[in-house]
């Protein structure tokens, strides 16, 4: 998997990056690279590798917690399943998050000298999944500061709106407060983390107060937002899947820095708050020549 990328970005896409926190690159990958993920996925399926955040929210709802809903469908309901770092145990993520153009491309849109991986991420929401996706900051989870950190969203599936396409709030990496984490089907925040809740994005932009947006998209298209950008996403009204890889990426500004009550990764030994992110834990993926 070392072929390039189908194009490289434009000036105006990465000034896009820097200004909005997220921009959509069209065409950037071939397609075939994504196809080629659905059966890798489909296998972590069957494993059972993946969370299922349905049954999560299901039990949250019993319990009387808040969460994150859309109607039940009448033609049977869906789940929203979730996994992380499943590139420590299976070749074709590695490859996927470290061979591919993928990288280069995120190296590129964050003016990075080079680029390591944080994790990679499998998110799907099957045709009549309810729940939806909490507005949150990518960052909040991290062990890491900087200001070169980014989310590359690929999609595998045509995704719309209604499919659960993932919104975004324009500038919101700007912002100066860094919001408490939450359980992604639940706008409430994890027990022991610090900040303040994530405001009612909801509200605000109905009245006016922020600008969401949000990009249809095909295999191919890769949207690339910043770590602190607020976002979220819908549930899945359609008869199609919503099945996307997430890729988060650190450039060469990063360094790592201990956040409370998020949980540390098991392969992450050389965490020293200020220092800059081991290669043992966060592998080189990319360098500029």
């Amino acid at each position: 998997m070392t072929s390039a990328a189908l194009r490289l970005v434009t000036d105006q896409e990465i000034e896009t990056f820097w200004r909005d926190g997220v921009v959509c690159l069209r065409g950037i990958v071939d397609p075939s690279l994504l196809h080629a993920m659905v059966a890798p996925i489909e296998a972590l399926l069957d494993t059972k590798e993946l969370a299922d955040m349905s049954a999560m929210g299901d039990a949250m709802a019993a319990s009387g917690l808040d969460v994150q809903r859309g109607d039940v469908p009448s033609k049977g309901r869906g789940r929203f399943f979730a996994g992380v770092d499943h590139w420590l145990e299976h070749a074709e993520f590695r490859e996927f998050a470290c061979n591919s153009p993928l990288p280069e491309t995120a190296g590129r849109i964050m003016r990075s000298q080079w680029v390591r991986l944080w994790e990679d991420s499998v998110l799907t929401k099957e045709p009549g999944t309810i729940e939806r996706t909490a507005w949150h900051q990518d960052m909040s989870y991290f062990h890491v500061e900087g200001t070169k950190v980014c989310t590359m969203w690929c999609p595998l599936d045509s995704v719309t709106s209604d499919s659960g396409a993932v919104k975004f709030v324009v500038g919101s990496h700007l912002w100066p407060e860094l919001y408490q984490p939450n359980l992604f089907v639940s706008s409430m925040a994890i027990p022991g983390t610090t900040g303040s809740q994530a405001p009612d994005i909801d509200t605000m932009a109905q009245r006016g107060d922020c600008e969401v947006v949000a990009f249809d998209t095909e295999p191919g298209d890769v949207t690339i937002h910043h770590a602190r950008t607020v976002h979220g996403a819908g549930p899945n009204t359609t008869t199609r899947n919503r099945r996307a890889i997430s890729l988060r990426y650190c450039g060469d500004d990063a360094t790592y820095l201990t956040r409370p009550g998020s949980a540390l990764k098991a392969n992450h030994h050389h965490v020293v708050d200020g220092q800059p992110l081991h290669n043992d834990d966060c592998p080189l993926v990319w360098k500029r020549d």
